[in-house]
């Protein structure tokens, strides 16, 4: 059963995670951006995918050292708690990444911007609802919830500051 759990938990994260990915097509573009044609280089992406992909493995890294170190989570609470920041980070960096500029200050596509905001709200009632139980999840401690948040925040944080170096000095 456990082995089960773990494959249907991966599934529906996966299912999540493109869910905000297929609304990226529909997304607006900075209109700087927009202004001349910008060519894309091998280089630019693989330069692109070391840089953020090493990023989202140390937040990875923190949030298993957190909930196992700090929390001593339970393997239900790791479980349910894996489960929501990763979906939740996932959706919302595609946000951060989106655009040079500061996330906030870059309005994105109306559906990716829905869709982003549905995968959260799908997430966090899928975990803590009854049918969450029967996937091997639990509701988590407001205490777990604020530091989960805070891994988040800082998450968002360290792509922004990844992104200016990124832009300045790679590109």
């Amino acid at each position: 059963m456990f082995r089960l759990t773990i494959i249907i938990t991966t599934v529906t994260a996966s299912g999540y995670d493109d869910t905000t990915e297929m609304t990226i097509a529909t997304d607006s573009v900075d209109a700087d951006m927009a202004q001349a044609p910008k060519r894309i280089t091998i280089r630019f992406i693989r330069s692109f995918m070391i840089v953020f992909g090493l990023v989202s493995s140390i937040f990875d890294y923190v949030t298993f050292g957190v909930l196992l170190w700090l929390m001593h989570a339970t393997p239900v609470q790791f479980r349910t708690g894996w489960f929501l920041e990763s979906v939740i980070s996932a959706a919302i960096i595609v946000l951060v990444i989106r655009t040079k500029k500061l996330f906030y200050r870059s309005r994105p596509g109306r559906w990716l911007l829905i869709s982003t905001v549905l995968v959260v709200i799908a997430t966090v009632l899928f975990a803590f609802s009854p049918m969450g139980r029967i996937f091997g999840f639990e509701p988590l401690p407001p205490l777990f919830i604020a530091i989960l948040t805070g891994i988040l925040v800082f998450y968002i944080f360290a792509v922004e500051i990844a992104k200016n170096i990124f832009y300045r000095k790679i590109v």
